[in-house]
């Protein structure tokens, strides 16, 4: 009997509003499902496919978070004499960023997008490769699993190679039979669509690319009558941008003093706040109501959304644009950042759904987290 052959392709960002995406293996995968994600970006949405589990399980949310009794960079306090001038220059990020992926083992995609001044405050969650077994701290992924049960397997992503490397590679792989399960992440897509969300030609283009290799790899996997399971997921959509809002600005304004008063971190969807006066947080708390870009989500909210943590580690407060709102500077983009797509709204918004095809039917699902009992169950290792 020839054993079984599973395989799981996450392409980044391919969401299930973008309408090339609708018809995109739709011959050799019938099963499609439109899947909620999380609120937040890839950083708390891939381990959440990865474990089945919400990122308040996890601990992995955004990527960094308040902690300055153990931030890898707490030692910098002492540089704090110098000024901005220094602390500030980008070849100073660049020795931060070296430091920490070389020095400190914050891993080789670590990049230190924070003020220098504010990095002794803060932790980084993705130390570890994600695609490893062990790689998120707060649950087992499906490596992991993989591994207590000693199936074989193979795992691609960019850590190691590009899209059209990892796609040769698992060709090889399938045909000389290397192992059961093959996980292939593809995250280019995801940059592509940053700069082409809207423009289907493009995408319908870029996608039948893919399909050519995923095809062909879908049919030398089930040559011979060996039983296949191929399955395609991602991990969130992407919506038009439609403004961009200088929402810095408008606390920069208040006249509060960052680092004294309050602290924050700008990503390109969201804003999270934390602070040292109730001044500082009346202030800025009126300010951001009185803002028609987004809103302030609520704790309760975030709780329902399996993001909310009780030390508030990853913010005190947490802003969130309304779909197509783009902060037009963050601490992870700088100015010159125009994309006309970008994912990280609401997980109702509909252009930020995630896909999940395959050629099995399953049982219905309705979030990323789903994922990972599919997964586990086609690779028969269970769901506990």
């Amino acid at each position: 009997m020839k054993t079984p052959i599973h395989i799981f392709v996450l392409i980044d960002a391919l969401g299930s509003a973008c309408r090339p995406a609708q018809s995109f293996m739709a011959e050799r995968l019938p099963f499609r499902q439109s899947l909620k994600t999380v609120l937040g970006f890839s950083s708390g949405a891939v381990p959440t496919i990865l474990t089945g589990e919400l990122p308040c399980k996890t601990g992995h949310w955004n990527l960094f978070y308040y902690d300055p009794e153990l931030s890898p960079f707490r030692w910098l306090r002492s540089a704090s004499f110098l000024p901005d001038g220094i602390m500030g220059h980008r070849v100073t990020r660049r020795l931060l960023t070296e430091t920490g992926r070389r020095v400190l083992g914050l891993g080789p995609l670590f990049e230190a997008s924070l003020p220098p001044r504010q990095l002794p405050l803060f932790n980084f969650v993705e130390k570890r490769n994600l695609f490893a077994p062990g790689g998120v701290s707060g649950a087992p992924t499906i490596f992991d699993r993989l591994e207590a049960a000693r199936v074989r397997y193979r795992v691609y992503s960019y850590h190691h190679q590009t899209d059209a490397e990892i796609l040769d590679s698992a060709t090889a792989d399938v045909r000389d039979r290397r192992a059961e399960v093959f996980f292939l992440y593809l995250s280019e897509m995801d940059g592509f669509l940053h700069f082409h969300c809207g423009d289907d030609a493009a995408v319908a283009e870029r996608l039948r690319v893919y399909e050519r290799k995923l095809s062909a790899l879908f049919d030398l996997a089930g040559s011979g009558g060996r039983e296949l399971t191929f399955s395609i997921f991602s991990d969130h959509g992407m919506a038009p941008v439609k403004s961009r809002v200088d929402l810095a600005g408008e606390i920069d304004r208040l006249g509060l003093r960052a680092g004294a008063d309050f602290l924050s971190v700008y990503d390109s969807t969201m804003a999270r706040f934390w602070f040292f006066s109730e001044a500082a947080r009346a202030a800025v708390t009126a300010c951001l109501g009185a803002q028609s870009c987004g809103r302030i989500v609520p704790d309760a909210e975030l709780k329902t959304l399996g993001v909310h943590f009780p030390d508030h580690r990853f913010g005190e407060l947490v802003f969130l644009l309304h779909p197509g709102g783009l902060i037009a500077k963050s601490h992870f983009n700088g100015g010159g950042w125009n994309p006309v797509g970008m994912h990280g709204y609401h997980p109702d918004d509909p252009d930020s759904s995630a896909i999940f095809l395959s050629n099995v039917v399953r049982p219905p699902m309705s979030h990323i987290k789903d994922i990972f009992p599919a997964m586990a169950e086609s690779a028969a290792l269970g769901v506990q």
